[in-house]
């Protein structure tokens, strides 16, 4: 089992579940932290001192407040680590249950497990880490149609910007002026049509509302 592991969140309640499947694991050393600088600066002490953390369990979201941080989300603290220390274990565990977001995590960032804060969060969080230690992935029954073959659309940033204008109500001429506005490229209206008509094939959607519809049970939007 592991013997030194870090956990990142900022609600004292969820912190302390962590820690106590933790210790019913056999984990000794256990710390937490409440800001992912934190978190940050502790990983990189404990490799300075000779005594590095082996795993991360991180959430994705903490709520701001006065201090400033250099990594705001998990995201941005998880997206370093990996670059700076590939062979740290990293676990998510969070309430986003989006599909891309998993994909992204997992795939361009090789967490090691993603796990759904549920009612069962703690006991897949139990089972994560016993995968993690036998360097295996593990993914929440929530989230785990991320990598169904079924799923295995490919969409890029431009689309998921598309969905979301498409999602709030705007027309095809509004969106083509809002990413002229914002310098979002292509912005022209036949562009922007033909894109539509592209996504509505790929997603196999009646019309624009299905569309939206399908983008979200999906978890792009």
């Amino acid at each position: 089992m592991f013997t030194k592991v870090l956990i990142s969140e900022d609600m004292e309640d969820i912190n302390k579940g962590v820690h106590t499947s933790l210790c019913e694991l056999g984990v000794k050393n256990i710390q937490h932290v409440q800001y992912c600088d934190d978190a940050y600066l502790k990983i990189k002490k404990a490799i300075l001192d000779d005594a590095p953390f082996q795993l991360l369990i991180s959430d994705l979201s903490f709520k701001s407040d006065h201090r400033e941080q250099k990594f705001p989300s998990g995201e941005d603290l998880i997206k370093k680590l990996k670059e700076e220390h590939p062979s740290l274990k990293i676990i998510v565990y969070s309430i986003e249950d989006r599909l891309q977001k998993v994909r992204m995590l997992m795939t361009d960032y090789s967490v090691d497990a993603y796990v759904c804060k549920s009612r069962r969060g703690l006991t897949e969080l139990s089972k994560a880490i016993e995968c993690a230690l036998q360097d295996k992935h593990y993914l929440s029954p929530e989230v785990a149609q991320a990598f169904s073959p079924n799923n295995n659309l490919e969409i890029d940033d431009f689309d998921i910007q598309l969905l979301r204008q498409l999602s709030i109500g705007r027309s095809q001429e509004e969106i083509s002026s809002y990413f002229k506005e914002h310098n979002i490229s292509p912005s022209s209206l036949s562009s922007i049509e033909k894109r539509l008509n592209k996504l509505r094939i790929e997603f196999k959607a009646n019309n624009a509302i299905h569309l939206v519809a399908i983008a979200k049970d999906l978890g792009f939007i």
